[in-house]
Parts: structure tokens; sequence; C-alpha cells
């Protein structure tokens, strides 16, 4: 995860974003042993931290675009997701993972801090695991992960591929206006107080009844037929 590679993320999901044509986002390491190993340490990591400390938000940036850019996203992640990695696993709304994978938080290590990533781990995982974790290093499997909270999912390497696209091809029946509005309310009550938190979500409740899609949804059912999406 260098400076680099963060830009091209962040570029690359705002184009999938703004697809029409894209219904759903999927991240995935390349080859089969690591999902990400987290981030860049070779360079100017330490040399440079004031120059590099703009370039460092494209992280924040990312992130946001993930939770509120209004479409699905999953993680694939198809072996060890360590650091900014895990992070980076855990950002996207389903998490698929294969067994054996060793995931963490590892920055203590050497020396550093999973300072980014913090912010999507606290609202995920028990404050007092997560914070284990940082304070360790301790690398976990996939199924203390899904404990957790931090993995949706976890299967063999043979069934990862059918996994993912199981979940791929589901959210690709549903409306997308449902995923759009409804992903934005999830994420828009999650740092609200309880009363903030019903308000918001009863002004979604009306909002979504208000789209073409909830009525052709509605009448689908009440007639016993696939629903017709407009997307809108």
């Amino acid at each position: 995860m260098s400076v680099d590679t963060m830009r091209s993320l962040l570029d690359f999901t705002e184009k999938a974003m703004e697809d029409p044509e894209v219904g759903v986002v999927v991240y995935t390491g390349a080859g089969d042993e690591a999902f990400c190993a987290g981030g860049d340490l070779s360079g100017s990591f330490v040399d440079d931290p004031i120059g590099l400390h703009d370039g460092r938000g494209d992280v924040a940036r990312l992130f946001r675009l993930m939770m509120r850019g209004g479409k699905p996203t999953i993680a694939r992640v198809n072996g060890h997701a360590l650091a900014g990695g895990f992070g980076l696993a855990v950002a996207c709304d389903i998490t698929i993972c294969v067994q054996g994978a060793k995931l963490g938080t590892t920055e203590v290590r050497v020396g550093l801090w999973p300072m980014m990533i913090s912010a999507v781990l606290a609202r995920v995982m028990p404050h007092k695991a997560v914070l284990e974790l940082m304070l360790t290093g301790r690398v976990i499997s996939p199924d203390e992960a899904l404990r957790l909270g931090a993995v949706s999912r976890v299967v063999s390497p043979e069934e990862l591929d059918e996994a993912v696209d199981e979940v791929v091809d589901g959210l690709l029946a549903m409306s997308p206006t449902a995923l759009l509005l409804g992903k934005d309310a999830f994420y828009g009550m999650l740092d609200a107080s309880l009363d903030t938190a019903f308000d918001r979500l009863q002004g979604g409740l009306t909002e979504i009844a208000l789209t073409d899609d909830a009525r052709e949804g509605v009448a689908a059912f009440v007639e016993k037929r696939d629903p017709r999406w407009q997307g809108s």
C-alpha cells in the first residue's frame, strides 16, 4: 500500500462508483498468497513523513468512498491481510476470507501504529479486542476474525470464487436504488445518538418509499413476479 498504490485504488474506485455499468466493486490481491501485506515501508515512508502527509490521506478518502459511494464493496481476501491491508479488507461492506490467511494489525512491531485503519476497525470490532491486537501486533486466524466481526465469511481456497460470485450475483439482483439509499442510511447513523439515528432512519424509510424501485418491488411481490428495477 504505497502512496502510488493508494492513489490508483482511489482513482479506480471513483471510476467504478461513477460507472453505471458497475453494480458491485470487488477488491482482491494478485496471486494466491496475500490479499495485502500492508503499507510500503520502503522508500521515503520515514525519510519524508511531512512530504507524504497529504498522500496518506488517500487512505481515508478511499475508505469514505467505499462506504458512502453508493455501491456495495466486497473484499475477496485470497491470502494474508496485514496492517493496512487488514484495514482495507475490513473497510469493505462484505469480507470473504480464505482459511489459512494471517490477519492482524502488525504495525507496532516496526515502531508504528495503525492510525488510519483504527477508524474502521473500532467501528466493527469490540474495542478491547482491537486495541489488544494493535498493542501486541498479534496475528489472528480468519475464524477469530469472524468471531470478532472483522470478517463476514470464511471459506476454503477452492470455495472462494464461488462464494464471491454468489454474493455478487445476489447483490446485482437487488434494486440499486435500495442498495444506495440503504448503505447511505446505515453508515450515516453509525456515529449518531439513538434519537438522531431513529430520525435519520425514519427519513430514510420515507425517502426509499418514494422511489420507483420501491413501487416496482411491492407490485412485483403482490403480482408474484420478478421485479424489473429502474434504478430510480
